[in-house]
């Protein structure tokens, strides 16, 4: 009958019947599932039926969908999924909603490769509440430096896994594996280093070093790991020997002290001595041209009196005479006497030398101010 028949209506609209197909599956899904949970009773017995073989495959399906869909599963950002297969590995998946076939088949490793792992070499924080302890583990802090001194040393290695499949397979134990790492790395820097540069300024030259041996020998063996931050969180000499060391320390501050001020010192008279030292060598070149200038001069003077002595040698005999008993008699006390007087004059002798000794005072004074501290003590060198 076509569709467009009795109004435009439905052809089963009349008798307000399903369609037979649709009745008869769903009658037959009703028996069955009735006739699997309804106990009814035998002929005579009172004992429930065995289930048809219908039920049995509907409940075989229900499971193996229960079973598939516990195969669906969501990674983190900050995971990584390793699926293994009877063990071996299968693949490993990263963030979003991944599906694998469920156990017992293949299983599902999560892995947070995002988080930072904290390995603590020397020390252990026990948690006690909300308090933090720090016990000391002697065994891993005690260290021998290169100047064959003991040391306590505590560092906390802060790590993260960036290989899932070299950390699930290539080793039993990783975590295990980089503290031995790390403790034997720090053996050999600590070992290589005196007791004072670990002491003072080698902290974080030391715990580069410690990192960069660390992640060398985790890289060998395959881990998986990536060694983030090293810290040395303390070191200090055992409890033993630990006044003996302030003592040390005490003579070491003490002995810069000393170097600080006397460097100071240095600063100070450095530039004064070297102002001095520049002074008098200005000081004597004056002096040296004032000389080789006053030289010069008398030189070329004694030239023109020969000159004039070869010519009139009596004339200049006479005027040499009467210059130089000028420049004598200048600077000295003169008493005039008459020759031809015959009476007996008084000569202040005690008078004479008094004037004649601070003339000669006055003629030092003035050739010293001349001259100069630095003529002062060539002459002297030159009367040694």
């Amino acid at each position: 009958m076509a569709w467009n028949d009795n109004n435009n209506k439905n052809p089963w609209a009349g008798s307000n019947q399903t369609p037979p197909e649709l009745e008869e599956v769903i009658k037959d899904f009703k028996n069955k599932f009735d006739g699997f949970f309804n106990n009814k009773k035998s002929s005579g017995a009172g004992a429930s039926k065995i289930p048809s073989s219908g039920g049995f495959k509907y409940i075989l399906i229900l499971v193996l969908l229960v079973w598939l869909l516990s195969g669906i599963y969501i990674i983190d950002p900050a995971e990584k999924g390793v699926v293994l297969r009877f063990g071996a590995f299968q693949e490993e998946t990263s963030q979003g909603p991944h599906w694998h076939i469920p156990y017992p088949i293949e299983t599902l490793n999560r892995i947070n490769v995002e988080q930072i792992r904290t390995a603590e070499i020397g020390y252990r924080n026990v948690i006690n509440g909300n308090r933090r302890f720090g016990g000391n583990v002697s065994s891993e802090s005690l260290m021998l430096t290169k100047d064959e001194n003991m040391i306590e040393a505590k560092f906390a290695v802060q790590y993260k896994i960036n290989d899932v499949q070299a950390y699930l397979f290539n080793v039993a134990n990783p975590d295990t594996t980089l503290r031995h790492v790390a403790e034997s790395a720090i053996r050999q820097v600590v070992g290589q280093n005196t007791m004072d540069f670990i002491l003072t300024e080698g902290r974080v030259s030391i715990a580069d070093d410690i990192k960069e041996k660390s992640q060398s020998l985790l890289n060998r063996y395959k881990t998986g790991l990536l060694i983030t931050t090293v810290n040395m969180q303390d070191a200090q000499p055992p409890e033993q020997v630990q006044s003996a060391f302030s003592d040390a320390v005490k003579a070491r501050e003490d002995k810069q002290r000393l170097i600080n001020e006397a460097q100071t010192y240095a600063n100070d008279i450095l530039p004064k001595s070297r102002g001095k030292a520049a002074r008098m060598l200005e000081e004597s070149k004056a002096y040296k041209s004032e000389v080789v200038s006053k030289s010069e001069g008398e030189a070329s003077r004694f030239k023109q009196i020969l000159a004039e002595y070869e010519k009139a040698p009596k004339v200049t005999r006479e005027r040499l005479y009467r210059e130089t008993m000028e420049n004598v008699l200048a600077t000295t006390s003169k008493v005039v006497v008459d020759s031809k007087a015959n009476s007996m004059m008084y000569l202040p002798i005690d008078k004479l030398i008094n004037a004649r000794q601070a003339n000669t005072q006055e003629s030092s004074t003035q050739q010293n101010n001349q001259g100069g501290n630095v003529r002062d003590i060539f002459r002297n060198r030159g009367g040694r």
